[in-house]
């Protein structure tokens, strides 16, 4: 096993709007399989793109470079765009054309500043539209039927513009009570009622999404004793990998968040996680602490790494490569969008931005 392999199961978040030497020498060391943005990376449209070329010229391997760009609050690019509307009010229209094209646009935004990956569609059903549960706005149905339906365009707009799509955040925080980026939520639902629901949506993507990623709830219809999914390899590799039959990648949702660093250290972490079945572990946050990721990885069964390797390296060979940019090619598309919301919500409330701006959420800065 290649030393210099081991980083590619590493999922890493940036420090800030550009690559200091400090993180070059870092991203060179460990080279990490993928990086995602957040708003702490995006200050203006050329700043974004050159950010993205410097994260490929520091990676031997075609990196994956992923966000979170779904709609309304959860879009980063919103910083130095429109917004996009949110799953919620795409549902609210409930027309299969609109999502469609809000897959579309988001594929070809995407493909304009070099990502390749986009961490949606989101496949939880709302099951109170006001539930503290970080879904608010983010979910396309109040039951299977719609989620799936809606969902689908969406996944389809996407992957027809050659960025790869991500279902989460199985097997749901649907029935969560509490936000995991705060605590660990425990979602006590028997089996036949996530195979009713939660599973239902999820089984309809398992050929159809690039990879999926495993939340934190603790579901004790599978581990009697407490731990979240993400970490459970009864979920991971027994439900999703082996019961579904899922081939495509799988990733951890940020181990950076309340419901894992209230649990467990940073090794234990990674160990669980690889062992649960996982191929990618995410680090939004604690950045400089992937030279330890890495390390900890290095001492895992060589069996385990593997498997995650060759999951990655076939998620890669799929990625297109990024659009040229520019200026105004970014205006034509952000165009678009604000069509797209005006289609959606109407002129009136087009104008508006989302009742959250003033207070942020945590899942708008994780």
């Amino acid at each position: 096993m290649e030393t210099n392999s081991l980083g590619q199961l590493i999922l890493t978040g940036v420090s800030g709007y550009e690559l200091d030497a400090e993180s070059a020498a870092l991203f060179r060391r460990v080279q990490p399989g993928g990086f995602i943005l957040f708003g702490r990376n995006i200050q203006s449209a050329t700043q974004l793109r050159k950010l993205i070329d410097d994260l490929r010229d520091v990676s031997g391997v075609e990196p994956i470079i992923t966000i979170d760009q779904e709609g309304g609050r959860v879009s980063r690019l919103r910083l130095i765009g429109n917004e996009p509307p949110n799953a919620q009010q795409l549902r609210d229209r409930d027309d299969v054309s609109l999502v469609r094209r809000h897959g579309e646009i988001t594929g070809r935004l995407l493909r304009l500043f070099g990502f390749n990956l986009d961490l949606c569609p989101v496949l939880d059903i709302s099951f109170d539209d006001d539930a503290d549960n970080s879904l608010r706005g983010r979910c396309y149905g109040k039951s299977v039927e719609q989620v799936a339906r809606l969902a689908a365009a969406f996944n389809d707009g996407l992957r027809g513009e050659g960025i790869l799509s991500c279902g989460k955040h199985f097997p749901g925080y649907s029935a969560a009570t509490v936000d995991a980026h705060h605590d660990l939520p425990k979602i006590d639902r028997a089996r036949v009622e996530l195979d009713g629901e939660e599973l239902a949506v999820f089984r309809r993507f398992v050929n159809t999404v690039d990879s999926m990623m495993i939340c934190h709830g603790w579901y004790p219809a599978f581990n009697a004793a407490k731990r979240p999914a993400s970490l459970s390899h009864a979920i991971v590799t027994q439900l999703l990998r082996e019961e579904f039959r899922y081939g495509g990648l799988i990733m951890t949702d940020d181990l950076d968040m309340g419901a894992i660093l209230n649990e467990y250290g940073l090794e234990d972490t990674i160990r669980f996680a690889i062992e649960a079945g996982n191929d990618w572990v995410m680090i939004c946050h604690r950045v400089a602490s992937i030279g330890e990721v890495h390390s900890v990885l290095g001492h895992l069964p060589r069996v385990q790494i593997d498997r995650a390797l060759e999951s990655v390296a076939r998620t890669k060979k799929k990625l297109a490569a990024p659009d040229e940019f520019s200026e105004a090619r970014f205006k034509e598309i952000d165009g678009e969008i604000w069509d797209l919301r005006v289609a959606v919500l109407g002129e009136e409330e087009a104008a508006k931005r989302s009742p959250e701006d003033g207070k942020r959420s945590p899942v708008e800065t994780y």
